[in-house]
């Protein structure tokens, strides 16, 4: 068996999920599942113990490598597990020597004191951009450019898991954009932990509306450039002024807000209030009309009131957002919010359910004013994705890479219909 890698998360993990495949073989390392976990809820790191021991049952005599920032941030639970013969933590996982390392360990028997590599995050001060020629079956390419986080959000332990933030130099983004461009990515997506604090540890202290423009500007051959999650707080005028003048910038923004409650989101830690997130919304469409909004909520933070909860759900509309990723709270050990009045687990899980029913609405109401207008939508394996990132069926199979111009006949609730 050759190696696989299954991966949880972001944006973020997919993109050094290729460089840690490019790493592991040339390492020379086969027979080997390597799991890149994600922290950000309680049940994101049950998935991963989960997928872990699923593997192990079904193939007897697989080495299992966990990574990714639940091994980082909870390296015991998983040590001490029977089925997990190494543990790399996140700024190894893409390191060339971490990987010879590794193989030679797993080849020639680990002893119980090698099984876990985790680092020291506290102390790194720069980020390595991770170099690849491509993302294998996907038109779609990530670059991330970014990496980390300095805010402490009181309910998250990312930061626990990725390190402060650290950025990429614009000339190394553009060049690993260029070469990806060259083996027929049509599209790059930039990510990073906290993408919009992008160039704050950088010389001259850039933002991130100055590397898009850098990006458009040397790379005439790219043909849609994404963004990943933003923070609307941090959002520059540049980067809204790009929206509104640069075609190639795709017209869908997907925010992190959390809260639609002022008093949330104070105990949230979050920098922005509900009034900042509802006049972003109306700015940014002012800037660029057909901009499309998805946002990440948290439904039965602790203490939330009903009250609080309904400020989340007209949020939606106040602020005319079409997708929603919907999370309930899940206490984090480690984090300021695990310490706080818990609501009931059912609480929340009913309220997220609502929000969810209330994004699904949203949504279904997008879909349908689409009907009747022209997209160019491009093509993937299974149907495509129009400029705003919502999925398309087509009426026809065409080469994945094609970019084709459509006109909206219809949806199914999940996805549009395109003739």
């Amino acid at each position: 068996m050759s190696l696989e890698i299954i991966n949880f998360g972001c944006r973020l993990n997919a993109a050094e999920a290729a460089r840690m495949r490019r790493e592991a073989e040339a390492a020379g390392l086969e027979n080997a599942v390597v799991v890149n976990s994600c922290a950000v809820t309680a049940e994101a790191v049950r998935q991963a113990r989960q997928a872990i021991r699923r593997v192990a049952r079904e193939r007897p005599g697989v080495r299992v490598v966990v990574t990714g920032c639940a091994a980082q941030t909870e390296p015991a639970t998983f040590a001490a597990m029977p089925e997990v013969d190494r543990l790399l933590g996140n700024a190894s996982k893409t390191s060339a020597a971490a990987w010879i390392e590794t193989r030679r360990a797993l080849d020639f028997g680990i002893r119980a004191e090698e099984k876990v590599k985790i680092d020291d995050l506290a102390s790194l001060r720069e980020t390595a951009l991770h170099l690849v020629d491509g993302f294998e079956g996907r038109v779609r390419a990530f670059v991330q450019v970014q990496n980390g986080c300095d805010h402490r959000c009181t309910f998250c332990i990312i930061p626990y898991g990725r390190g402060p933030s650290r950025s990429v130099p614009a000339g190394e983004i553009v060049a690993q954009a260029r070469r990806l461009v060259e083996h027929g990515h049509r599209e790059v997506v930039l990510t990073g932990v906290d993408l919009t604090a992008w160039g704050a540890d950088l010389p001259g202290k850039p933002r991130l509306g100055a590397l898009v423009r850098t990006i458009l500007r040397h790379l005439p051959e790219l043909l849609r450039l994404r963004l990943s999650s933003l923070d609307p707080i941090e959002i520059d005028g540049e980067l809204l002024q790009a929206l509104a003048e640069e075609e190639r910038l795709m017209p869908h923004l997907h925010l992190s807000l959390q809260a639609g409650d002022d008093l949330i989101l104070k105990r949230m830690k979050r920098r922005h209030s509900r009034a900042d997130a509802v006049a972003f919304c109306a700015e940014a469409r002012r800037l660029r009309p057909d901009l499309v909004f998805g946002a990440d909520l948290i439904a039965g933070f602790p203490t939330e009131t009903e009250a609080a909860f309904r400020n989340s759900l007209s949020l939606v509309d106040d602020c005319g957002l079409a997708f929603l990723h919907v999370f309930p709270f899940s206490a984090r050990a480690g984090t300021p919010a695990a310490k706080m009045p818990q609501l009931p687990r059912g609480v929340a899980k009913e309220r997220a359910g609502r929000l969810r029913e209330k994004g699904e609405t949203a949504l279904r109401r997008h879909l349908a004013g689409e009907i009747g207008r022209p997209r160019r939508v491009l093509v993937e394996r299974d149907g495509g994705r129009t400029e705003h990132y919502v999925e398309v069926r087509l009426d026809r199979p065409s080469a994945p890479g094609t970019i084709r111009d459509v006109t909206i006949v219809g949806h199914d609730g999940r996805r549009l219909i395109a003739a």
